[in-house]
């Protein structure tokens, strides 16, 4: 993994064709596209490079590239997971999809309009961005440059894709086959992607096309179960067998009853782009961008009756003791998703002494409709149509608008380098749900069944400047103003009953500060402050939702959360390697939390959204790159991070008054790292064996579930990965991976994948 936060001269013999040209505290890229990320700030920043991602990473999505970057873990269930893979850092767990920033060539993939996997889910849009099309992504922690929201308080991730200089054409297949084993599910899952580009630059125009096609079969992912003390003790209900009795996260025992959220999903992505040189100093830019997305979750049934058929609802007796089962329980769902993306920007590029860019971007739910047979519609009857809902998103989206300027008084090489910008970033939830009578899996929408519309409108000033008043130091100074407003929200519950909210609008200013100072030669060391705004999201404020098994429950009156955050960082050259050390802080009041827990009375998972009173999170981070470290082909890099997140203050509560103060943050594991070590035997094969662990951790904010290793708890988790890739000739490479090599089992509410094995043949031109 490549540091972009980096220090001192080194000598250019010696590093990798992709390594970062060092200086004090800030980066320049010396080959491929730069990074759109404010390198000027001096902070931790981390990278990955295209040739990096092919050697060392079995990637089958674009957000597997941050797979070993320090501190960060994508909740990524399956290959093409669209809706449930949030990205965690430091102080922001997998629940907090609205606490960090995700960008591809400066359009935003982010999804701002809710935060987490409530009712709706909010993950970014990671189908946007394919692994072929990754030239670099570089990650920088913490909020602490003013040119972006107060959601980048965890970390802004940028993705910059392929541009070429001369024409090019790749192409490429991979097939990944999964065995797995849970309760009583043993099957093997397995997915086969495959995709193309082309490229090309003639003159002032270039341009580049990349297609893809995903066929995912993922593993179960629910499992409807019944706490065994909620069952009513006789002999009333058809006697069953085939229940499995576990222990639930509370440590409770309960019966697993089957498998839900089984998906097969069938992806296809296409991404246009088209750059014009105006002039040699101003480039104009476009960027489209398609992503379609058909899926079936199908469930199965442990439970038979005597005459050994599966039983799927009605009144059950397993072991004496009753539970009522309906359609909620073994869900059908039917998905059709079709999303653009559209990017459009005009950049000076004359670096004297002012330069400028005017952006705008589109993300637009062209078509999002979900179909699910009804509670009181189970199968086996439902796998052939009755009643049922439609779910349908379709309008949903964001656009962005934003002009930015550089000012560099002194030309390139002078004391100051000023930024400033004007921005407006818009949001619109339309959630619209019927009810089917006749056929849910084709029959059009009938009455209303219930409807979340709203938006939210960010706009925003902002200046810094860095500063290098004196020799070996820096100092960035900078300060955001925003304000944000929220208005039409509505919520109807029925066709009968319909809540409206009255328009919002605050303001707030969040001031940056960043140092770094050259100790010695080979030693840099830095201290950033940054104070971040997140406010409220449509969906947070609005979003209140019911189906079959789960209710989401909104607070049009939630707070912006404040959090500040600081940095302290020393960072050595080791010559082979950069070593850093970095201790965080972040205090954060009215933190946005939404927490989802299972009503076993009502069978019901239910998430609500809640101001959690303060949240102070400090912890140490160790990271080590290395190239060709002890003996020439030897690549190490590795990375452990303790982090202690403890809520401080809070007036809510789960079950009792006070039962969250003093408890861990939830999905924050204290104690979390990363391996990687890829040898280079020759210019043809190379192998690489990563690693990643992370502690014990907590789903809730009371702490109350204190077993993790089942469904819906969060375990501990060590896992290997493992790839090796021949380089056939120049225009062939083939690979073979094993992710999960030693098949650990682990879970964050649900099962990640087992032991899955990769292969893959691309070929480039």
């Amino acid at each position: 993994m490549l540091p972009l936060a980096a220090f001192g001269q080194a000598p250019a013999g010696d590093a990798p064709p992709d390594a970062p040209v060092k200086s004090l505290g800030v980066v320049t890229i010396n080959s491929g596209q730069p990074t759109s990320l404010p390198t000027q700030i001096p902070t931790t920043m981390e990278g990955v490079t295209r040739e990096q991602l092919a050697q060392t990473i079995n990637a089958t999505d674009s957000e597997d590239a941050l797979k070993y970057l320090p501190s960060l873990l994508v909740r990524k269930r399956y290959i093409g997971d669209y809706n449930h893979a949030i990205l965690s850092s430091r102080a922001s767990g997998t629940g907090n999809s609205a606490r960090s920033a995700v960008y591809a060539d400066g359009i935003l993939l982010s999804n701002y309009l809710g935060n987490g996997v409530g009712g709706l889910s909010f993950p970014p849009r990671w189908g946007l961005v394919t692994p072929e099309e990754i030239e670099r992504v570089d990650v920088m922690y913490g909020p602490f440059s003013a040119a972006y929201a107060g959601n980048s308080v965890g970390a802004v991730v940028d993705y910059v894709t392929r541009m070429p200089t001369k024409f090019e054409a790749h192409a490429g297949i991979s097939h990944v086959s999964q065995p797995f084993e849970l309760y009583s599910t043993s099957a093997t899952y397995s997915a086969t992607q495959a995709s193309a580009s082309l490229g090309n630059k003639s003159g002032d125009w270039s341009w580049f096309i990349n297609a893809s096609h995903t066929d995912s079969h993922g593993q179960p992912l629910t499992f409807p179960a019944r706490v065994v003390a909620t069952g009513t003790p006789g002999n009333a209900g058809t006697a069953v067998f085939g229940a499995v009795l576990e222990r639930n996260n509370a440590d409770a025992p309960w019966y697993i009853l089957g498998t839900g959220t089984e998906y097969h999903t069938v992806q296809d992505h296409l991404k246009i782009k088209l750059a014009y040189d105006i002039t040699p100093t101003l480039r104009a830019a476009y960027t489209l961008g398609y992503w379609q997305n058909t899926s079936e979750g199908r469930p199965a049934s442990y439970l038979r009756n005597a005459a050994g058929q599966p039983v799927y609802s009605g009144l059950v007796n397993i072991n004496g003791r009753s539970f009522n089962l309906t359609g909620g329980d073994f869900a059908l769902t039917n998905e059709s998703l079709s999303h653009v993306m559209h990017g459009l920007s005009v950049k000076s590029l004359a670096l004297g002494e002012w330069d400028w860019e005017v952006a705008a971007s589109l993300y637009d739910y062209s078509r999002d409709l979900k179909r699910q047979n009804a509670a009181g519609n189970p199968l086996p009857a439902a796998a052939t149509g009755g009643a049922g809902t439609l779910a349908d998103g379709s309008g949903t989206g964001w656009n962005t608008l934003a002009l930015k300027g550089i000012w560099r008084p002194q030309g390139i090489q002078g004391a100051h380098i000023a930024d400033f910008g004007v921005q407006q970033d818009s949001y619109k939830l339309r959630y619209r749900t019927n009810n089917i009578a006749g056929n849910w899996q084709a029959d059009g929408a009938g009455l209303l069944a219930s409807q979340v519309r709203g938006d939210t409108q960010l706009q925003s000033l902002y200046a810094q400047d860095a500063w290098a008043f004196a020799p070996g130091w820096k100092t960035v100074l900078g300060a955001r103003l925003e304000r944000w407003t929220a208005s039409n929200g509505l919520t109807d519950f029925s066709a009968s009953s319909a809540l409206g909210f009255p328009s919002r609008s605050e303001s707030f200013v969040s001031p940056k500060a960043a140092l770094s100072y050259q100790w010695a030669a080979d030693t840099v060391l830095k201290a950033s402050a940054g104070r971040a705004v997140r406010f409220p999201t449509v969906g947070e404020l609005y979003g209140a939702t019911s189906t079959a098994n789960s209710q989401y429950i909104n607070d049009p009156n939630l707070r912006p959360e404040k959090s500040w955050t600081t940095e302290l960082t020393a960072e050595k050259d080791l010559g082979s390697g950069l070593l850093r050390l970095t201790f965080f802080t972040e205090n954060t009041r009215d933190a946005l939390y939404s927490q989802t827990t299972f009503d076993s009375a009502a069978n019901l998972n239910i998430s609500r959204v809640q101001n959690i009173g303060r949240i102070a999170t400090k912890g140490l981070e160790a990271a080590y790159n290395g190239f060709d470290v002890g003996m020439k082909g030897l690549d190490l890099g590795g990375s452990i991070t303790y982090a202690d997140s403890v809520i401080k203050e809070n007036s809510g509560f789960v079950a009792t008054p006070g039962d969250t103060v003093g408890k861990q943050q939830p999905n924050i594991p204290r104690w979390r790292a990363t391996a990687v070590a890829s040898y280079r035997f020759n210019p043809q094969w190379t192998a690489t064996l990563g690693a990643r662990y992370s502690g014990a951790q907590f789903r809730t904010l009371n702490n109350a579930d204190v077993n993790g290793t089942t469904y819906q708890g969060v375990s501990r988790y060590f896992t290997a990965d493992l790839r090796v890739r021949w380089q056939v000739r120049k225009t062939v490479a083939a690979a073979f991976g094993i992710e999960n090599l030693n098949n650990d089992k682990y879970w964050n509410f649900h099962p990640y994948p087992q032991r899955s094995y990769m292969a893959e043949l691309k070929f480039d031109l």
